[in-house]
């Protein structure tokens, strides 16, 4: 719970009650590899903090299944877009190992929203920062070389190097999984 509220730290301050009513609609959840958080074609009810743990943002695409994002330890997992439309997404979440999560509903982010200041606030700045990183993996894919986007994700986390298959890997820099492999070997 700790590790949630210095990530919220990050973005706001939050008054002594606004945190008390978030934590009361924290649900922690400790859940195994594999789990799906969200199944393609499902509809994201819940957006999650990754307390301990991994997951992945993926779709399938011509047959092929193709990671999306990946969401490590003190990060958010969730389809903003089913999340905030309410509609289904083409996207799965599933997790790659074990993990510690907090889990909070739509609807009681939104009474939270309409209730604190400072909680709509931290939304705004969630959804702002999302954004940003949205904007910045759209131009690694388009404008960066592959080396540049290993070069990245080494720089950024290395620790899923040794924690993601090496497909996936490859999946989420768009690339093939030789091409990551020529590009290992010259690291």
């Amino acid at each position: 719970m700790e590790s949630f509220f210095a990530y919220i730290a990050s973005f706001v301050r939050l008054s002594e009650e606004s945190r008390e009513e978030l934590t009361a609609v924290l649900r922690p959840m400790e859940l195994p590899k594999g789990h799906s958080l969200l199944r393609p074609g499902g509809v994201c009810k819940h957006f999650y903090f990754i307390g301990k743990g991994l997951s992945r943002t993926y779709y399938f695409k011509d047959g092929k299944d193709v990671t999306d994002w990946i969401s490590t330890e003190g990060s958010i997992a969730v389809s903003i877009i089913s999340f905030l439309t309410h509609q289904p997404d083409i996207r799965g979440i599933e997790l790659l190992e074990p993990s510690s999560l907090l889990a909070i509903s739509h609807t009681d982010l939104e009474q939270l929203y309409a209730r604190f200041h400072d909680i709509e606030r931290l939304g705004r700045l969630l959804i702002s920062a999302g954004i940003i990183q949205l904007q910045q993996r759209f131009d690694d894919l388009h404008f960066a070389s592959a080396h540049e986007r290993y070069q990245r994700l080494i720089d950024t986390t290395p620790s899923l190097i040794n924690r993601v298959p090496l497909g996936m890997i490859a999946s989420y820099l768009g690339i093939t999984q030789e091409t990551l492999s020529r590009i290992r070997a010259q690291h």
